[in-house]
């Protein structure tokens, strides 16, 4: 078996940086003179043997990759269930990481996938299969355990703040005659993180955002539009930011996409924010504006911040080498020691403590009153927004993005009828 394969796949929804850490683990395993494979369209890929030789690709898209937005070789939303309900597409993904001769697997991805990384490393060792398994930690949700932060959430993050902000002035240009209220929607389905975020936008209580609606707080309509209400008398508008996932105080989303269920069992969200925005019409009789950003929130390169940019190269590169020290089922989490000025470092943490956690708001971070930040969650977030990644323009004006050829090795096994 040939001793310096190493397989790499995106998984989940992909983020502003989640190519910055591939350009990190193709550039270690470079370092290192290892080859290395990547899984076209994630998990599904390395089950139906579509994989890709990187070693095709200069060093110049590598390079370019680093700064790239998307998923450069495809992610998926595919989730395989426990080693004895999904036994027959683990011994099919060993089958084809023996047929290469892959000795390290890097999977990078949320909560689903350090749950799949662990489990292959489980069923490697069973068969006998050397295989080293590593999880890589990406999400826009930082909802991850274990790890301070997550890659692409700080940019994800900035995107959101510097966006409330800017709106904000808008509708403050406009308030006497025209719009009132303003309602922007953020992703999490059960973390409030991102729109936390928002509230770096503004410093005071008479600064955007007036409110925000955490998934970790249940929703009270009334006490919401009476919030609105107060806030638009004495500021002359109002400035709402609310996360996808809110709940009533039953549990149920407050609104939802209708469009059932995604392959990891979550519903598909969206659409709170024009929920929210026709009950204060209703209600109030306010002329109400709202915004969905909805991917534009995980795929705004443009405005990256720089920690976050650092930090998603940084856990590739870790990734690597502990998959070539022999550290299994690990993955290479952020540690925080210091908030200002903020330094951090990259550790291992064992996938057990990472897969299937989901990390939430601490209730330290929300307002008393259920509708904002507060000083402590201010000082957690304001380090991951900071400084700016470089993004080389071209002269149409518009950013210079790679696309890399995606050159398929040759298939060794029978085609996959999973």
């Amino acid at each position: 078996m040939a001793a310096s394969t190493l397989l790499y796949a995106q998984s989940g929804g992909v983020t502003a940086v989640i190519n910055a850490t591939a350009a990190g683990v193709i550039g270690e395993a470079r370092r290192h003179k290892v080859k290395v494979l990547a899984a076209r369209n994630g998990i599904l890929g390395a089950l139906r043997e579509e994989l890709i030789d990187t070693s095709k690709e200069s060093a110049a898209a590598i390079a370019a990759l680093a700064h790239t937005p998307g998923g450069a070789f495809g992610s998926c939303r595919v989730k395989l269930k426990s080693l004895e309900a999904d036994r027959a597409r683990y011994e099919r993904l060993l089958e084809v990481l023996k047929a290469h001769g892959v000795r390290w697997f890097l999977y990078n991805g949320g909560n689903d996938s350090a749950d799949t990384a662990w489990k292959v490393s489980q069923l490697a060792q069973a068969f006998g299969y050397p295989l080293t398994c590593v999880g890589v930690p990406k999400t826009i949700d930082n909802d991850l355990a274990v790890t301070d932060t997550c890659p692409g959430f700080g940019s994800a993050a900035k995107y959101t703040a510097v966006s409330v902000r800017e709106c904000a002035l808008d509708v403050a240009a406009m308030a006497e005659t025209s719009t009132k209220v303003f309602v922007y929607e953020a992703m999490g389905r059960h973390a409030g993180w991102l729109a936390a975020a928002a509230g770096l936008a503004g410093t005071g209580p008479d600064q955007a955002p007036h409110l925000i609606l955490f998934p970790e707080r249940a929703y009270d309509e009334a006490a919401f539009l009476a919030q609105v209400d107060k806030v638009v008398k004495r500021v002359g508008y109002c400035v709402v930011v609310a996360s996808e996932g809110i709940r009533s105080a039953d549990g149920r989303f407050v609104a939802d996409a209708g469009g059932g269920t995604d392959a990891f069992g979550h519903a598909q969200l969206g659409g709170v924010a024009s929920y929210l925005a026709g009950k204060v019409k209703a209600a109030l009789g306010y002329k109400v504006h709202w915004a969905l950003p909805d991917y534009l929130q995980r795929s705004a390169r443009h405005i990256a911040s720089k920690t976050d940019w650092d930090q998603a190269q940084a856990v590739g590169k870790a990734a690597v080498q502990y998959a070539l020290a022999g550290h299994n089922a690990v993955m290479p989490v952020i540690v925080r020691s210091a908030d200002a000025p903020y330094r951090w470092k990259i550790a291992p943490a064992p996938l057990s403590k990472v897969a299937n956690h989901e990390k939430t708001m601490p209730a330290g971070f929300i307002r008393k009153d259920g509708f904002g930040i507060t000083e402590r969650a201010r000082r957690y977030l304001s380090p991951l927004i900071q400084g700016e990644a470089p993004l080389p323009y071209g002269r149409d004006g518009l950013p210079k993005y790679v696309e890399l050829k995606n050159v398929a090795v040759k298939q060794k096994l029978p085609a996959w009828e999973g």
